[in-house]
């Protein structure tokens, strides 16, 4: 397969935490504390990250991707809402992924708060679904409601008074973000990050990883690079003859672990549902593609 030039990913110069380095809880900035969740694993890298925010003093937070419903993880939530003097208010969801979303609703009723994501059915019966661009006026503090869709349809950022965007699993503090299928769409994950990109976000507070704050809109410029590489990549591979998403998985990510495959797999599906809509390839996802 003909050397399709990879980005330069600007955090491999950054001082960031290694793997399994990040705090269990860290103050990011007077408005936010993050809690990492004790559900380490190569696609949650560290562990799901929940973050609380509010105003200092306003004795309020609101809790943002409780992530798994684990007693150990509830009482580090409750270790730093005391440390805060605050208590939760609202619980606010990036994505129905269960490695953010399961304990939404058991937390929500435990804290007595309302749960609010876009979908309904992680919102809960008695839930709020946000709509984009809603500014939502909680703890002392105002968040705006960012769409995001692409990782998953539902997918929405948070947008905080200091600049600093709550990216859920749009942006990973550490390699690139899944773009699921069939739920996953390209295009769209591709206008959401030039959405956040022209926020011009202070930091990023990313899903899983650490936080970005020396320069996030490299790490944005990057994410774009890189999802044209991984198209160069698979026209390159279907150059040399027709290939399935099997092979083109193995030929693109040899580099890789075999156990993200089943995920590069995903991100592949999603890639060739773009080429195929514009025509430079052709054949079905089920079986051979092939250049058009």
């Amino acid at each position: 397969m003909p050397v399709v030039q990879t980005p330069a990913d600007p955090r491999t110069s950054w001082d960031l935490p290694a793997p399994g380095e990040l705090p269990r809880t860290a103050a990011l900035e007077p408005l936010v504390t993050r809690v990492l969740a004790p559900n380490p694993s190569p696609m949650t890298l560290d562990g799901t990250n929940t973050y609380l925010v509010g105003a200092p003093g306003a004795g309020q937070a609101v809790l943002v991707d409780p992530g798994p419903d684990d007693h150990a993880h509830l009482a580090a939530v409750e270790a730093a809402l005391a440390d805060r003097g605050a208590r939760c208010v609202a619980v606010l969801v990036t994505h129905h992924h269960g490695d953010h979303a399961e304990a939404a609703l058991p937390w929500g009723a435990h804290f007595g708060a309302p749960v609010a994501a876009a979908d309904q059915r992680v919102a809960g019966p008695g839930g709020r679904v946000l709509a984009p661009g809603e500014r939502l006026g909680l703890a002392g503090t105002t968040l705006d409601v960012v769409p995001t869709p692409g990782h998953t349809a539902d997918h929405l950022a948070f947008r905080l008074e200091s600049g600093a965007v709550l990216v859920g699993d749009h942006v990973l503090g550490r390699g690139t973000s899944v773009v699921t299928h069939p739920e996953g769409d390209v295009l769209a994950y591709l206008e959401s990050l030039r959405r956040v990109h022209d926020l011009g976000p202070s930091a990023l507070y990313c899903g899983h990883g650490p936080e970005l704050t020396e320069d996030p809109g490299a790490v944005l410029d990057f994410y774009l690079a890189h999802r044209a590489m991984r198209e160069e990549q698979l026209l390159a591979a279907l150059a040399e003859g027709p290939r399935t998403v099997d092979e083109l998985v193995a030929t693109v990510y040899a580099a890789v672990p075999r156990e993200v495959w089943p995920a590069a797999a995903q991100s592949t599906r999603a890639t060739l549902v773009k080429l195929l809509a514009e025509g430079r390839v052709e054949g079905r996802l089920d079986g051979p593609v092939r250049r058009a």
